[in-house]
């Protein structure tokens, strides 16, 4: 099976092609540190403020033990593929860290690993 982490803002709408959506708005936001604003959930700063947060790693966990949980039936069904969103507000910092750290513990996991971000232009 093929799985798409992909990350969202919410403020542009919900993918239309998902799966499965996981809002994580209720995380702390790097938005609202000043000095985290202009960074990515891909950039270190970032990825260092939200890792050492324990409602992340939770959240981090819970997500991944649901698709654990429910991939293979999903796969049983005949499924070849499945859309994972993660949404937060403007999809540039909390979304896009989990979906790429998810992505890395999938990669151990699955053949076929995706994760794109929707609001990165990179």
């Amino acid at each position: 099976m093929a799985v798409l982490f992909q990350s969202f803002g919410f403020k542009n709408g919900i993918p239309s092609d998902a799966d499965f959506i996981f809002d994580v708005r209720c995380l702390p936001n790097p938005f609202w540190v000043e000095s985290l604003r202009v960074h990515t959930g891909l950039e270190e700063p970032v990825i260092d403020f939200l890792k050492d947060d324990p409602a992340v790693t939770e959240m981090v966990s819970d997500i991944s033990a649901f698709i654990e949980k429910w991939l293979p039936r999903f796969e049983s069904a005949q499924r070849s593929y499945m859309t994972i969103a993660i949404g937060c507000t403007g999809g540039q910092h909390r979304s896009v860290y989990i979906c790429k750290t998810l992505g890395e513990l999938f990669t151990s996991k699955l053949e076929r690993v995706q994760v794109r971000h929707r609001e990165l232009h990179e």
